[in-house]
């Protein structure tokens, strides 16, 4: 199919898919406490302070090495954890920059409190 072939109707529809109207502004999670996957370095819990394309800014970030008692990274992030004693988050760094964040999900005071209770993890 070429470009040319597309009607109108598809072509409003790709616009839409491609608008930012859709998307929620990338300042909407500046100040909160948020657990944020990259695509290679793992997963961290923190304050975002800034994101510039898949760049996030961390502040008082633990690093969420091994989890129990959530299913997923979603849960986690909305009910904490229900075995903090199993979970391996070592201690919070000032701040911390991630190049390759692929995921971000906004924490619950739960979650956060839950996220903060963990022990800190040291081998």
């Amino acid at each position: 199919m070429k470009i040319d072939d597309l009607t109108l109707e598809q072509i409003k529809e790709i616009k839409s898919l491609l608008s930012d109207e859709n998307q929620p502004p990338p300042n909407e999670f500046i100040g909160k406490y948020v657990i944020a996957r990259t695509y290679s370095a793992g997963v961290f819990a923190g304050i975002l302070k800034s994101k510039n394309g898949k760049e996030v800014i961390l502040a008082d970030s633990r690093r969420i090495w091994y989890w129990k008692g959530a299913a997923s990274l979603s849960q986690l992030a909305i009910d904490g954890t229900n075995k903090p004693n199993d979970c391996k988050f070592p201690a919070a760094v000032n701040l911390v920059l991630l190049t390759e964040c692929i995921e971000i999900n906004l924490c619950t005071e739960k979650a956060e409190e839950s996220i903060k209770e963990v022990p800190i993890w040291k081998e």
